[in-house]
C-alpha cells in the first residue's frame, strides 16, 4: 500500500510502499480519510519522544479519521507500529471509533482531536472537580487559567477550551509576539490576558506573577516544561501563607523548552499543588473514550477553529516541512 515512510529516527518522511497492516480479532481495518501531524507524530519521528518503539522503517501517524468498511466516518487510532495512520489503510482496535458527527468537516476533525484534547481532558476533569467541590469558590467554572506556550497550536486550542470550561480568567504565555497579538485579537475579551516568555528566566516570572494579579490560577497547561516550567514556579511561589483558595492542578503536556525542570520544594510546602502529566499513557483510554464526543463536537459545529491545511499523501514531504502556523493533515491521494 501506499503510505508515508520514515526509514529511520529524525528522517524526513517519504511518499513509498508499505506492507499491509496485520488484521486479527481484535482489530478492523480502514481507510485514511485524513490524519494529521501533530507535535507528537514529530517528536516521535524524531525519536525524542518516551512512546517511540525504535522501530524502523516506520509509518508515521497516531490519530485519524477513517472509513469503515460500511462506510462510516470515524476518528481513531492506536495503531501498532511500525503502521501508523498516514497510509492509504490501517489496522485500529475494533473498540476505538467514534463517529463523526453529521456535517462534521474530517480534515478539521483529523487537524484539532489530539491538540485539543491534550488541554481539553485535563481542563474538564478541573472544571468536574470544581463543581463538585462546595468549598471551591467558582463551582460552575474554573477560576483562572493559566497557559504556557498558548502560541502554538495546542495552546491556542487550550485558551479556546479554558473559556469553553468557564475560566474567569486565561493568561496565555507564548514567545511569539505577532502570535500573542493574533489570540488577542482572535479572542477579544478581558478574561485574556497575554504574556511574552522572555529568555531571562526572572523577568518571565515576575511578567507572569502580575498577569496572574496575585491569585494562583486553578489550572495550568504547560506545552513547554524547561526553563519556562521554572519560570512558572517562581510565579507560582507564594508569601500569603493565609491565602486560602491556593489550590493549582499544574499538568506538564509537553517539553518543547527542554526535558527536565527544577521543582523547588518550597513550592509544594507553600501550595497545594498537585503535579501530573497528560498525555500518551498518563491518561486512561476509557476517560479518553468518555470525553471524545463532546469535542469532537464542538469541531464538528464551530465551537472550535482549528487553522489547518490539507495535503495530498504523495506530498507528505511538503506537509511535514511547512510552516505557516496551520496545522498539516494528510488525506488520500
Amino acid at each position: 500500500m501506499k503510505a508515508a515512510v520514515v526509514t529511520n529516527p529524525g528522517a524526513d518522511p517519504v511518499y513509498g510502499e508499505f506492507d499491509e497492516p496485520v488484521v486479527d480479532d481484535h482489530h478492523a481495518m480502514v481507510e485514511l480519510v485524513a490524519a494529521g501531524i501533530h507535535q507528537v507524530v514529530r517528536s516521535r519521528v524524531e525519536g525524542r519522544h518516551y512512546s517511540t518503539r525504535g522501530i524502523w522503517p516506520a509509518v508515521p501517524g497516531i490519530d485519524a479519521v477513517a472509513r469503515t468498511p460500511d462506510g462510516t466516518l470515524v476518528y481513531t487510532g492506536f495503531v501498532d507500529p511500525p503502521w501508523g495512520t498516514m497510509a492509504e489503510r490501517m489496522a485500529v482496535p475494533g473498540q476505538f471509533g467514534t463517529p463523526l458527527p453529521d456535517g462534521a468537516d474530517p480534515v478539521a476533525v483529523a487537524a484539532g482531536m489530539n491538540p485539543g484534547m491534550a488541554s481539553w481532558i485535563p481542563l474538564a476533569r478541573r472544571r468536574d472537580e470544581l463543581a463538585s467541590d462546595r468549598q471551591a469558590g467558582d463551582k460552575a467554572g474554573l477560576g483562572t487559567v493559566l497557559v504556557l506556550g498558548a502560541t502554538g497550536i495546542a495552546g491556542g486550542l487550550a485558551v479556546d477550551n479554558a473559556l469553553a470550561l468557564g475560566a474567569s480568567a486565561v493568561v496565555a504565555a507564548g514567545r511569539n509576539p505577532d502570535r500573542l497579538a493574533a489570540l488577542a485579537e482572535r479572542v477579544p475579551t478581558p478574561a485574556l490576558r497575554t504574556v511574552r516568555l522572555e529568555p531571562d528566566e526572572q523577568r518571565t516570572a515576575d511578567a507572569l506573577a502580575d498577569a496572574l494579579a496575585g491569585r494562583p490560577p486553578s489550572a495550568v497547561i504547560d506545552f513547554c516544561w524547561g526553563s519556562v516550567a521554572e519560570a512558572a514556579f517562581r510565579a507560582l511561589g507564594r508569601d500569603d501563607l493565609d491565602l486560602p483558595d491556593a489550590d493549582v492542578r499544574y499538568v506538564e503536556v509537553g517539553g518543547t523548552a527542554g526535558p527536565d525542570a527544577a521543582l523547588p520544594a518550597a513550592l509544594l510546602r507553600s501550595r497545594n499543588v498537585t503535579m501530573s502529566g497528560g498525555g500518551l499513557g498518563g491518561t486512561a483510554v476509557t476517560e479518553i473514550l468518555a470525553r471524545l464526543p463532546e469535542y469532537l463536537s464542538m469541531i464538528a459545529d464551530g465551537r472550535v477553529q482549528v487553522p489547518h491545511t490539507a495535503y495530498p499523501l504523495s506530498e507528505v514531504g511538503a506537509a511535514w516541512c511547512a510552516d505557516d502556523g496551520t496545522r498539516s493533515v494528510v488525506v488520500p491521494g
